[in-house]
């Protein structure tokens, strides 16, 4: 079983492993321990991770990046077009409202989903983890940022699966970030919760989370956010800043260009970086545009001045965070900051400032988070013992459920799970119905959820059943806040009064199927509207407490038919696989054909080199002129007609010419091997005439008589050999010889064998008669 977490970051990924000595972060095919989270669809095959990274600059418009940010996302919302006018690649909108993404591909027009290209990134993060394991991967925990909306979870989910993983667990990034941080430490006080405060500031967003700390155990109190404030917008203001200046100075506007823009912003990234070092700057980009090298010059203090509203907004999502964890800043043990875009020194000044004290960097900024995911995945193995440490999360959000239009109320409010709720979570609802029963989940509070999000979530149908009377059914209801912070209706029963067998037998449910007696353990919560009576019962982060009766019951399973707004059916996820399928074997084909291209041409320059030079005295004058001219002929149908050709064709090809070669390479190999096999001979003769002193006179005899035999056989043979040229087929195989020695071993040790069983046989029968 593997035990894998992954980082799906908006730039680069990062996986991580647990092994028996700790966590290791695996390396890619470049020996880099992140993977740049980039599709690119090349000419002929897909270009993931590294490579399509590598193959961007050259195929922009079919170079599909910055996908997290469109996972579960509606193509209308103001915040994606933004997001949109950012990206090179062509989009529309879905059937439901999604994002479509468009692009050419082996010539033709394709269409795809984000959930489609994060499963391609998936596949890539999947085929790496298996290349260093060496093992099959499908179980892992894969971090999420907590601001995602439940139909963003279900889409990385769908991803998982259209890549062959199977999740156990969706965390929360800071969750992941302080598992990593808090399994380790051991000098948490004694008399108390030690409270610390995470700030992840990654490439897109800016998340914190408050954590309380005690000895085995961490709970999080409060999620805050800005899930539009990361380190790409400091990029931007240089990449605005000197965009500016070079249409002043050069006259050139980058916005024009598309390559031009790409590069420029990468430019400017990698000036932020070195800004965090140093107080100035310089930057220098070569035939930017129009055949125009480019300069600019920055100073820090410049750059603060430009990001101050940036800056302003960091302290946002901390106060918050406090806020909602009902702490005041003197109570923060420590702050630890972490993400690719916390490297900037204002911020960390600005940090030091809100919570009076320095931000720590105790844990590597980048990886953080996928230490912590598999570490959380080795919880959840059955194959890995690890320490006892229990890992509380808490939900961002407030969720609601009504039944047929009202809403269902949970005592003071209508909400269900409330924001803060620890996770995973069961309620169990009691409903009174003659019917079909329909369920709707919500979102309770819309200023909890980042800008343009929905507040509708899922829909539930309940039912058909059949009362076993005229009067309305007991419904229980079993919603569940999962693992993965995802809302579900994990089951539905009919409830029924314990009866007699009679009475029993008059009551058929077809449709149903009867599962087991059990108590009844519902509490009356409050009433809704049709004389429906609504039941709860709790179960935060384990289960509920419930009071049993004395009137036991019997349950029946009803059917519960989910609805996801915006989601994938299940049609849609299989043609989904099939069609990552057709694509991975497609690419795989295109792999082999290369490396079969490339192992031809090596064989034609690397034979062409030998012909005239290892193997010169072993081919004749006419095999030479053969040869030679059917590598030539190979190396002309490389470049020209066979530039683009199947692996099979290239297999062909070789086999062609290995008829032709192969009789020269094995005179050549066979020459020294048949003189190693002549020496082994040889030795071995010596060693059996050495081996007859202490021998009868007839055994001795019979031995010697073997070895002379195989020894004018070499001689024979050898002066057959000797007379031949070394460009004709030997008559002396070094096979031959080593038959030969084969041979005279075993005709020699059946000798030995046969003589001794006769004395064995009388020293037997002498103890005997002693006995």
């Amino acid at each position: 079983m593997s035990v894998v977490g992954f980082d799906i970051g908006n730039e680069n990924c990062v996986i991580a492993v647990v092994k028996q000595r700790g966590v290791d972060v695996l390396l890619n095919d470049e020996s880099k321990r992140e993977t740049p989270a980039v599709v690119c669809f090349g000419e002929k095959q897909r270009f993931l991770g590294s490579a399509g990274a590598a193959s961007s600059v050259m195929n922009p418009k079919s170079t599909i990046f910055q996908v997290k940010r469109l996972i579960g996302r509606n193509f209308k919302d103001p915040e994606v077009q933004n997001e949109l006018t950012l990206l090179p690649f062509e989009t529309s909108e879905g059937k439901d409202g999604g994002i479509l993404i468009h692009l050419k591909y082996l010539g033709e027009a394709r269409t795809f989903t984000p959930v489609q290209i994060l499963a391609m990134l998936f596949s890539n993060l999947k085929d790496i983890t298996e290349k260093n394991l060496e093992i099959p991967v499908t179980d892992c925990v894969i971090g999420v940022p907590s601001y995602f909306t439940d139909l963003q979870r279900r889409a990385y989910l769908d991803a998982a699966t259209i890549a062959g993983l199977k999740p156990l667990r969706l965390m929360h990034d800071c969750a992941a970030i302080a598992l990593s941080y808090g399994i380790y430490k051991t000098d948490f006080s004694k008399t108390g919760p030690t409270y610390v405060a995470f700030v992840d500031i990654g490439h897109c967003d800016t998340q914190v989370s408050i954590v309380s700390f005690e000895a085995g155990h961490m709970r999080i109190l409060s999620h805050a956010f800005d899930s539009s404030l990361g380190g790409r917008d400091f990029d931007d203001v240089l990449f605005v800043y000197f965009a500016k200046q070079f249409k002043e100075l050069y006259n050139i506007d980058v916005y024009s260009n598309m390559r031009a823009s790409i590069r420029l912003r990468s430019a400017c990234e990698k000036l932020k970086k070195v800004l965090s070092a140093n107080a100035e700057a310089p930057l220098n980009i070569e035939c930017l545009m129009d055949e125009k090298d480019v300069k600019g010059f920055i100073k820090r203090e410049e750059f603060e001045r430009l990001a101050s509203g940036l800056l302003e907004r960091i302290s946002v999502p901390s106060r918050k965070a406090l806020a909602d964890a009902g702490l005041s800043v003197r109570k923060i043990h420590s702050v630890e900051l972490v993400g690719s875009g916390s490297r900037i020194p204002a911020i960390s000044k600005l940090l030091s400032s809100l919570y009076g004290k320095e931000p720590s960097r105790t844990l590597n900024s980048s990886e953080c988070v996928a230490r912590g995911c598999a570490l959380q995945c080795a919880m959840l193995s059955p194959i890995f013992r690890v320490r006892e440490y229990e890992v509380q999360d808490a939900f961002p959000f407030s969720i609601g459920f009504s039944s047929d239009g009202a809403q269902i109320s949970t005592g003071s409010n209508c909400i269900l799970f409330p924001k803060g709720q620890p996770f995973p979570s069961t309620k169990v609802l009691t409903f009174q119905r003659s019917n079909l029963l329909h369920l709707e989940a919500f979102y309770a509070n819309l200023n909890e959820l980042p800008a343009g999000v929905s507040t509708n979530m899922s829909s539930f149908t309940i039912g058909p059943f059949q009362a076993s009377s005229n009067e309305k059914a007991r419904i229980k209801v079993k919603v569940q806040l999962n693992l993965h912070g995802i809302v579900t209706v994990e089951s539905a029963m009919l409830v029924e009064d314990h009866m007699d067998d009679s009475a029993r037998r008059g009551n058929i449910h077809p449709q149903m199927d009867r599962t087991k007696m059990d108590s009844d353990s519902s509490t009356n919560v409050a009433n809704s509207e049709d004389n429906t009576t609504v039941h709860s019962q709790s179960s935060d982060a384990a289960q509920g407490n419930g009071t049993l009766k004395d009137k036991a019951n019997q349950r029946f399973e009803i059917p519960v038919t989910e609805n996801i707004y915006g989601g994938m059916t299940k049609d849609e996820l299989s043609e989904a696989q099939e069609k990552e399928l057709h694509l991975t074997q497609h690419d795989k084909a295109v792999e082999q054909a290369k490396d079969q291209k490339n192992a031809l041409e090596s064989y034609v320059y690397e034979m062409r080199n030998k012909l005239f030079n290892t193997y010169r005295s072993f081919a004749s004058d006419m095999e030479r002129e053969g040869i030679s001219r059917s590598l030539q002929e190979t190396e002309e149908w490389l470049y020209e007609d066979g530039d683009d050709e199947t692996e099979n064709a290239y297999t062909a090809k070789m086999q062609d010419l290995k008829k032709l070669v192969d009789p020269v390479e094995n005179r050549y190999k066979d020459e020294e091997a048949r003189a190693q096999a002549t020496r082994d001979l040889l030795n071995s003769i010596v060693d059996h005439r050495m081996s007859t002193d202490s021998l009868p006179t007839e055994d001795r005899g019979l031995i010697i008589d073997e070895c002379n035999k195989a020894e004018q056989w070499l001689r024979e043979r050898t002066q057959q050999q000797d007379s031949l040229p070394k460009n004709a087929d030997p008559v002396l195989w070094s096979r031959d010889i080593k038959s030969r020695t084969e041979d005279l071993n075993s005709t020699c040790k059946q000798i030995l064998r046969t003589k001794s069983s006769p004395a064995n046989s009388d020293e037997s029968s002498s103890l005997d008669q002693q006995e």
